[in-house]
């Protein structure tokens, strides 16, 4: 990928809108786009100019367009770019693409304007993937997330963790190379002192990925349950709209009905199961089967009992050993029908409980808010900023937690310095590859691949 050539894309999304942008970026930018245009004055800096899009072989007009420069360095890839704004008629876009191409652009990668402001040092490698999580945002939340980490709030936390590291690292490197100088080498309790104040910030890093990787990505949830017992009552109760079909008939549900929902701004993916049962049809028994599947790929199971009836206690338990060593909330459904049989039940001591009434809406919201505390997150307080949100952040995490256990065990086996030194620049490293100061660029074009043409 060469740096000192322009490039151009669409960076609206394909077909038709009201408005389609071009963006053209790299020093030929200005040339490129003014033959296009008819414009009552000079491009000037930070300034949108309304003028005509023009047939550059005969003159004519063919739309009315905005356009705006930004000059270099003040840009978002901090080189010369225009941005071209037009109506969103793919016939239009494409010609301008096409004209911007026969002037000596070249089509730009996916994710290649964002890695150009990358690599000229405009956001680091964590706001980089901040934009793509931004641009795939499916709530409002992950929106809030995306947004703090472009901000810089992860790289935030990681460095004064890294300053950490790099204070611990110049003392040892000062005691070996001046040592004939009298320049006191660290004591080893000094030095496992430091890595104990090191360790804690980067152990609580690791930590945020089980909630950042939810954010992220959401969640899958499984209803589960005897037949009869109010799951695609509940279902739809969660949904907020008659989405499943409730009969009084047990058995109703025989296929799995899903729908995607948000939660404390987590989306999640709600999945309806056919009743559980020993004496099933044929029919039914695809269903049950299709049921087990559900809870087998679940990030947490609701496991719904009936709360009116004492009966089925075997097959309740039974259920509850299937989902044995899951996130799991038991639902003690019908609340509203019994008090009596409510208080009569053992509680389970084991896993969080939640009364609800599908007919009343009593319990609801207590239902969502645990499901969401299942994974680690609360409907009522805000979260620590600056989350690990995929899968190469923690990686690298437990890379640097990894090199720091490797160089306490050296200081406890009186290893030389020079040794001690070799773990943690081994710790070091993998937190500069978090913010992309140290990455490859097979690493670099993994994760820009992944972003969208035009951004």
């Amino acid at each position: 990928m060469h740096l000192d050539d322009t490039i151009v894309a669409v960076s609206t999304p394909p077909g038709r809108g009201g408005i389609g942008v071009i963006r053209v970026s790299g020093p030929a930018s200005r040339r490129i786009a003014i033959p296009l245009l008819r414009l009552k004055h000079s491009l000037e800096a930070g300034r949108a100019l309304f003028g005509e899009l023009i047939d550059t072989k005969t003159g004519e007009r063919i739309d009315e367009v905005v356009v705006t420069f930004f000059e270099k360095p003040h840009s978002y890839t901090t080189e010369d770019i225009v941005e071209i704004s037009a109506h969103g008629s793919p016939v239009v876009l494409e010609y301008i693409v096409a004209e911007a191409l026969a002037r000596g652009a070249r089509l730009a990668e996916p994710g290649e304007f964002t890695m150009r402001g990358f690599l000229h040092g405009r956001i680091d490698l964590t706001q980089a993937e901040a934009v793509r999580d931004l641009i795939e945002s499916q709530t409002l939340f992950q929106a809030k997330i995306a947004a703090q980490q472009l901000e810089g709030a992860l790289s935030r936390r990681v460095k004064p963790i890294k300053k950490q590291l790099i204070d611990l690292i110049a003392l040892l490197e000062a005691g070996i190379d001046f040592a004939e100088d009298d320049v006191a080498v660290l004591p080893d309790d000094q030095v496992l002192a430091a890595i104990f104040q090191i360790r804690p910030p980067l152990e609580a890093l690791a930590r945020s990925f089980a909630y950042g990787r939810v954010v992220h990505e959401g969640l899958t949830l499984a209803i589960v349950g005897r037949p009869n017992v109010g799951k695609s009552s509940l279902f739809n109760r969660l949904v907020a709209r008659e989405r499943a079909i409730v009969t009084a008939v047990p058995g109703t549900t025989r296929d799995l009905v899903t729908e995607t929902v948000s939660m404390a701004g987590i989306p999640i993916r709600l999945i309806d199961t056919a009743g559980i049962r020993s004496n099933a049809d044929e029919v039914e028994a695809i269903g049950i089967r299709k049921s087990y599947e559900a809870l087998a790929d679940a990030d947490v199971v609701l496991v719904v009992t009936d709360n009116t009836s004492l009966h089925h206690a075997d097959e309740e338990e039974r259920l509850l050993q299937a989902t044995s060593g899951r996130k799991r909330i038991l639902v003690r459904n019908k609340s509203d029908l019994s008090r009596q049989a409510d208080s009569s039940r053992p509680a389970n001591d084991h896993l969080p409980e939640v009364s609800t009434s599908t007919v009343t809406g009593e319990g609801i919201e207590t239902l969502r808010e645990r499901v969401v505390a299942q994974v680690g997150g609360s409907s009522a307080t805000p979260q620590e900023s600056g989350l690990i949100t995929n899968l190469r952040q923690r990686n690298l995490i437990d890379e640097s937690l990894s090199a720091l256990s490797s160089a306490k065990e050296a200081i406890r086996n009186r290893t030389p310095h020079e040794m001690l030194l070799m773990d943690l620049y081994n710790s070091l490293r993998p937190l500069d590859a978090i913010t992309g100061e140290t990455t490859t660029d097979d690493i670099l074009n993994l994760i820009f691949s992944t972003f969208c043409i035009g951004k």
